[in-house]
């Protein structure tokens, strides 16, 4: 009785490894993919003034027309490059006609991931495996969760954030702390 009770007990610590081992890696997300494709957010457009009336009574005044939105001014931007997976895309900071600003992800093409998160950093960004880990040694701010490991993205940055402060952007996976890409923000 005392093998079979060793050789049960083997196998409920093997299971337990198991389900601990597919919870953190989750190694089905090797094989899936998602596509988000977001258009780059406008502001409410303005009214346009209406014209006064002229001094000739007959000439009818010209109602308020909205006057297009502003397009969007860059910040700055900068390209991804690979760390811990193959990936590419540009990052570009937009402030919109309201004064908010967004971080956008444009042409993202990365892999999937558990736990993977936008962040500003201000650290720099180092090719290789040197750059892997350096995104959380110093000050970052959190943009949200990855929207999908695909296409173009926006993330609001807070009104508060203070740009300068920040130099780099990392798609952060939050699990294993480690960078998947990373990109230099050039103003």
């Amino acid at each position: 009785m005392g093998k079979r009770a060793a050789i049960l007990a083997g196998l409920f610590v093997a299971a337990i490894a198991v389900a601990v081992g597919l919870y953190l890696f989750q190694p089905w997300r090797i094989f899936t993919s998602s596509t988000v494709t977001e258009d780059i957010p406008s502001a409410a457009p303005a009214a346009a003034p209406s014209q006064e009336a002229t001094a000739e009574p007959s000439a009818p005044a010209a109602s308020a027309t909205p006057a297009p939105p502003a397009a969007p001014r860059e910040l700055a931007t900068g390209q991804l490059i690979s760390h811990e997976h193959a990936s590419s895309g540009t990052v570009r900071i937009l402030e919109l006609a309201d004064g908010s600003r967004i971080l956008r992800l444009e042409g993202l093409d990365t892999s999937d991931g558990p736990d993977l998160k936008v962040w500003l950093s201000d650290a720099p960004v180092i090719e290789g495996l040197a750059g892997w880990h350096v995104f959380d040694d110093g000050a970052y701010l959190d943009l949200g969760a990855l929207k999908a490991n695909k296409g173009d993205q926006n993330y609001e940055i807070p009104a508060a954030a203070v740009l300068g402060d920040y130099t780099s952007v990392s798609i952060w996976c939050a699990r294993f702390a480690v960078s998947f890409a990373a990109a230099e923000l050039k103003t």
